[in-house]
């Protein structure tokens, strides 16, 4: 696929353009392999690019830090400079969180709530767990010499400049407050035990935990640290909430991610009739800790909590199942909602926003059961 570095069989993917969004089936093992457990396989990872993977030689690539905020005030010419090996010598941490697209569930402001809405039409696939290493950005900081005016920073990506409606944004960067930075951000060059790929921001990147995709920035080549608020395209004209109910300059730029459930089931997939199933499927949310999931097959008049399967973690996500047994075919919808430990709960729908951004609301996932053995591939 034009700008991914990675093969993308069909059995786990989803092409959009220079993106790549996740079989939810696939994890169960739909191609005959085995399940997936909380952390998604690299080869499997969804892959969310402006424009596309670029190939940086991991020998030569410096991290570049400079800025008011830093003592001395290094300049972008003169700049605090950071290898590889530089960053290996830090003290290294590990951190289990997703990355999620901001607008992962954009499809369903159009299929399920009839507003149009521009933008990669992902389905709930661009989401993904993993085991990410590296050093804190905290240690970073203080090793170049953050000083006590910081305020912001401006982590800027190496990927090519972005263009969109003739106009070039340049390449891809966001400001990141302070606080965030030194809480809990991670500067990763690893993930799930081995070297970032290319796909998924080798050398290193960020890995912002519970922030939406965007603030993790990969192939990250620099970090401006400044004693102002800073500002990029990516949170003045992207990654804010514009439309009816929204300031007309937009709301805030984008920061937490809101609960989300998902099946690990194709869609229309096919189940017998008579045959108790366990439905397989994973919950999360940016806000807190997942606190109970629960699945309707009546529209929603009833629900059942489905059995947890992890120790609920804020900003990663829980596998979770139930038993359903179908008493006659036909078709059905499913419905699986989550409820953070802070009381956010999925609504029925979503609030509408001009660019379909942090999409939350209860997906129906429509199954057909038939009489007799299930087809082939139709299992839960």
């Amino acid at each position: 696929m034009p700008g991914i570095a990675k093969p993308l069989p069909a059995a786990w993917f989803v092409p959009h353009d220079t993106n790549a969004e996740m079989r939810w089936d696939a994890l169960r093992g739909a191609d005959g392999g085995a399940a997936i457990g909380r952390h998604v396989p690299v080869e499997r990872f969804f892959v969310r690019n402006h424009t596309r993977t670029p190939l940086i030689d991991p020998g030569t690539w410096r991290l570049r830090l400079f800025g008011t905020g830093l003592r001395g005030s290094p300049s972008a010419d003169r700049p605090v400079e950071f290898s590889l090996d530089d960053l290996r010598a830090l003290p290294r941490t590990r951190v289990s969180a997703l990355i999620e697209c901001a607008g992962n569930g954009r499809s369903y402001y159009a299929s399920r709530q009839h507003q149009r809405v521009p933008g990669t039409p992902w389905a709930l696939g661009g989401v993904g767990s993993a085991s990410w290493y590296g050093v804190r950005l905290a240690d970073v900081l203080r090793e170049a010499g953050l000083g006590p005016g910081a305020v912001d920073l401006l982590p800027v990506g190496l990927d090519p400049h972005y263009v969109r409606d003739g106009v070039d944004h340049g390449p891809v960067r966001r400001p990141l407050p302070l606080a965030k930075a030194l809480d809990d951000v991670l500067l990763a060059y690893g993930m799930n035990g081995e070297p970032l790929t290319p796909d998924h921001g080798a050398p290193a990147r960020l890995v912002v935990p519970g922030w939406v995709g965007i603030a993790s920035i990969k192939w990250l080549g620099s970090i401006e640290v400044a004693d102002r608020p800073l500002s990029s395209p990516w949170n003045t004209d992207f990654y804010r909430m514009f439309g009816r109910g929204h300031p007309s300059t937009g709301g805030a730029p984008l920061t937490r991610q809101v609960p989300k459930c998902a099946f690990e089931l194709a869609e229309g997939a096919v189940l017998a009739a008579g045959h108790t199933h366990r439905l397989h499927g994973r919950s999360w949310s940016g806000g807190a800790a997942v606190l109970r999931v629960e699945v309707s097959d009546d529209g929603g008049r009833t629900w059942r909590r489905a059995e947890l399967h992890d120790e609920p973690r804020a900003r990663d996500w829980t596998r979770w199942s139930i038993a359903w047994r179908p008493t006659g075919p036909g078709r059905h919808e499913l419905l699986a909602r989550a409820t953070d430990r802070r009381g956010a709960t999925q609504p029925r729908s979503a609030e509408f926003n001009r660019e379909g951004y942090l999409f939350g609301a209860v997906v129906a996932h429509p199954v057909t059961v038939v009489a007799g053995p299930a087809p082939a591939g139709g299992r839960a």
